[in-house]
């Protein structure tokens, strides 16, 4: 039987974090991404996968932070959506 609308569905496993954050970025915007990544805040930044390269953006890690930028073609910003990060730094 089937859930319905109003009905939970049967948990598949139990989610235990983030994997990553995909953000979208436009076309030829790897350089400031990378001022502001890598150089303002510190998150290296790893090589993509060979068969995701060619699509453009970039990814920045280090153990539990993981933030991927991919090309959006018609970028528009998004008004509400962010990723908030913590750091030793910066405070609300």
């Amino acid at each position: 039987m089937s859930a319905g609308a109003d009905e939970p569905m049967p948990a598949a496993g139990t989610v235990i974090g983030i994997d990553h954050v995909q953000l979208a970025m436009p076309e030829g915007g790897e350089a400031e991404a990378r001022r502001f990544y890598a150089g303002l805040l510190g998150i290296p930044e790893v090589p993509k996968p060979s068969n995701l390269s060619a699509r453009g953006g970039c990814w920045f890690e280090r153990p539990g932070l993981k933030v991927h930028l991919g090309v959006e073609k018609d970028f528009s910003p998004a008004c509400k959506a962010h990723p908030p990060l913590s750091s030793t730094i910066f405070s609300h």
